[in-house]
């Protein structure tokens, strides 16, 4: 059974990790505010999921959300504007608070009641590498049953936990799953 790739790119491969397109695949589903953080209309639509309750209030604080109430209050009413650091605080707690929100539902719908959700998985590009050196590498598509620890580790941000949950999934690929390491695109719905 092939280790994983230490040298990638050596001839001019190009493509990412397949865990990394993952979780950009679960962000699209968890539907985040598009407006950014920047505009008036997104800080608004942030701070008002951040604050709807005191249980939201307290996870976004837990997430980095360090203001006063006063300072808070001050941005919801638009006397006071965030700070460079403070809209990134904001934009991080929300996205926190968002995944841990969504990510039951989304293991729910990705398992679909045991039938698992069809995986597309695109192979790396190969197009700048010398003909010698290319692979014969396939579209590949299968079928994932079990989400948990990959939506878990999504929603905490574990970047090695998403990376190792999603590696024990494409070894049922087979002796061929080293291939399917990097990638040009992985594609699922919910």
């Amino acid at each position: 059974m092939p280790e994983r790739t230490i040298d990638f790119g050596h001839y001019n491969a190009h493509g990412i990790k397949g865990h990394e397109v993952v979780a950009r695949q679960l962000d699209r589903l968890a539907n985040f505010i598009t407006t950014p953080v920047t505009a008036t209309r997104g800080l608004m639509a942030r701070l008002h999921y951040l604050t709807r309750t005191e249980h939201a209030l307290q996870a976004a604080r837990d997430a980095g959300l360090t203001v006063t109430d006063r300072t808070l209050k001050a941005w919801l009413d638009g006397r006071q504007r965030p700070t460079a650091k403070n809209l990134d605080r904001i934009e991080t707690a929300y996205r926190t608070m968002r995944r841990r929100n969504v990510a039951r539902y989304l293991t729910a719908r990705l398992n679909a009641q045991g039938r698992g959700t069809r995986v597309e998985i695109h192979p790396l590009n190969q197009s700048q590498v010398p003909r010698p050196n290319q692979r014969v590498i396939e579209y590949r598509k299968f079928n994932v049953r079990n989400w948990e620890r990959i939506v878990e580790a999504w929603a905490a941000d574990d970047d090695t936990g998403l990376d190792d949950a999603w590696v024990d999934k494409i070894v049922d690929l087979g002796s061929q799953w080293g291939q399917y390491e990097y990638v040009s695109n992985i594609g699922f719905a919910a």
